[in-house]
């Protein structure tokens, strides 16, 4: 059953999002909880026994765009469903860890809790203060180099919780290449969860591998040690095939051949996908998914895009070849689905976009695209207020790198702060790098947005952002095309997380046997994803639940929303 410990956060939080806001500082408790409604299930006849949610990261609609054509397996069936091509990870925070905790929940960062990757909380007892969106910091051991994942911070429940809660029959599974992909889709109550560390697939602490994902690792073992060769490369991919420098770093011609016990060229790389998909369809086996009375629900987060995409860029041969590889990977995962006859639905979605390096885009028309300069960074706010107030520089302004949330010493007064802030902002105005600066009071007095997100003011994008539980004291947006990585090195040379809609915008997908597809280019949301599903399976969610709304997926006079919509 969902946790009561669970329940009373989010249950506190629907409290809080109709109370008025005000700046709070990040360890702030939510406001008492009043207790959940009840959730009931009355499943249609013609309901889908299993519900697949996949999220491929890093997959924006320009990606979509520029090889839709090119598409023949898995990602070409879906494009003959409920295709959005325009759907938007709405928010400013435009990061992996936020994107999937608004897939399945329905809710948007500001109400998930998950406002970025990692934030700053001064209050933490033992080790960094930097907190990361997938980590039960009550379990940091001191001088512990690793972390005990957990889906703790999620303050909404995720649809496979509330399918549960309606009938504890209902299996939830989730499976990704990264840790904080199969936590924030599958949510605090898991049936069976697992993702990519180090050299295979591993599940909570204090559960034991399931046979499954056992077997699976021995099949990828197999793999590292004997290596594997290149991937071919498609005609289409030849003239994306051509060596760029980044710094130090030549990207552009990685073809993908694994060295026999690399496995960080296992991780980056096609094969990691492949590895999920292939342990994503054992675990259906096994778990007897889409054969019950109610329906199931299967998780599956793809991580290599985007692993892909931070090594390497957009506009590479080896994004082309991953995007090849990964289409014919999804394919197999549809056919091995409808080889054992389970009546599925999908949905495939991403937790944001992505941009590519700007030593590629200024041969490619986009001159103005630059890496961010020093003066942007925590440290050099630090040093030049420090001086200004006679304060002690170091810790004095904290972040998590040069752009997003940033956060004051906990030990200044209020008057002080609120000086410092509006200082700060004016030294990073003057930043040819900065769009804009927006503090904490700004943002909260910031009326949730409503209406199309492509209209939406950068204010109300990182509204849609915000929690006062973990937000900072100011939020900082770079300009358009302006990277957030001063310096590039192998692994990291270009990335995401901007109010822009090429990391905002997302391509979602339904996919029936049989449906009425069509093609719908108005912008929705992935917070619509939740509320659609939830009614094809007929499952009656309290109002106020969803920040989203149901997608009527007939593409005919029925209606899949039914009354609710």
């Amino acid at each position: 059953m969902f946790r009561v410990k669970t329940l009373a956060r989010f249950s506190s939080f629907l409290l809080a999002t109709v109370l008025p806001l005000a700046p709070a500082i990040a360890q702030e408790a939510p406001p008492p909880p009043p207790s959940l409604p009840i959730v009931s299930q009355q499943v249609p006849q013609n309901a889908p026994r299993l519900v697949v949610a996949i999220s491929i990261d890093q997959f924006s609609s320009d990606i979509f765009a520029q090889y839709r054509q090119r598409f023949t397996g898995g990602l070409a069936r879906l494009t003959t469903g409920a295709v959005f091509p325009a759907g938007y990870q709405s928010h400013a925070a435009t990061e992996t860890c936020p994107g999937h905790s608004t897939i399945l929940t329905g809710n948007r960062p500001a109400h998930t809790g998950i406002i970025a990757n990692s934030w700053i909380d001064q209050s933490v007892a033992v080790g960094p203060k930097q907190v990361y969106c997938a980590e039960d910091t009550g379990k940091r051991a001191a001088g512990s180099k690793d972390y005990v994942a957990s889906p703790i911070h999620l303050l909404v429940p995720t649809l496979g919780e509330w399918m549960k809660r309606a009938n504890p029959a209902a299996r939830n599974i989730a499976v990704s290449g990264k840790d904080r992909g199969a936590l924030m889709m599958g949510g605090h109550d898991t049936d069976q969860v697992y993702w990519w560390k180090g050299k295979g697939f591993v599940t909570l602490a204090g559960r034991e591998p399931g046979p499954t994902a056992i077997a699976q690792n021995v099949e990828i073992a197999r793999t590292l040690a004997k290596g594997a060769p290149a991937f071919p490369l498609p005609a289409y991919c030849g003239r994306n095939d051509r060596a760029v420098t980044a710094g130090e770093v030549t990207v552009g011609t990685n073809h993908f051949a694994l060295k026999a016990g690399d496995a960080d060229g296992f991780r980056i790389s096609p094969r990691l996908d492949r590895a999920t998909l292939d342990l994503a369809v054992k675990l259906v086996d096994e778990q007897k998914l889409g054969r019950g009375a109610v329906p199931d629900l299967l998780a599956v987060s793809l991580s290599a895009t985007d692993y892909v995409g931070h090594a390497t860029g957009t506009e590479g041969a080896e994004m082309c070849i991953q995007l090849a590889q990964l289409d014919l990977a999804l394919g197999d995962f549809l056919a091995s689905l409808d080889k054992r006859g389970i009546d599925y639905a999908v949905v495939l979605t991403a937790d944001h976009g992505g941009f590519d390096i700007p030593e590629r885009l200024h041969e490619q028309a986009l001159e103005k695209s630059a890496r961010v300069g020093p003066e942007v960074s925590a440290e050099a706010l630090s040093e030049a207020l420090g001086k200004r107030y006679g304060l002690a520089p170091k810790g004095l302004i904290l972040a998590d790198g040069p752009a997003g949330d940033y956060w004051l010493r906990k030990d200044l007064d209020e008057g002080l702060r609120g000086r410092i802030v509006d200082d700060a902002k004016a030294i990073l105005m003057t930043s040819p790098y900065v769009e804009k600066v927006l503090s904490a009071a700004e943002i909260a007095a910031t009326p949730m947005p409503s209406g199309s997100p492509e209209t939406w003011t950068l204010a109300e994008r990182a509204r849609a952002s915000y929690n006062p539980l973990h937000s900072g004291d100011f939020v900082v947006m770079l300009k358009r095309s302006v990277v957030a990585i001063p310096t590039p090195r192998a692994g990291y040379v270009a990335t995401h997380g901007s109010p822009w809609d090429y990391d905002r915008r997302v391509p979602i997908m339904f996919w029936r046997k049989g449906m009425n597809g069509f093609e719908q280019p108005s912008a929705v949301e992935t917070v619509d994803i939740a509320p659609s599903l939830a009614a094809l399976i007929g499952l009656k969610i309290p109002q106020g639940a969803f920040d989203g709304r149901c997608l009527d997926l007939d593409g005919g006079p029925a209606n899949t929303c039914g009354a609710g919509k």
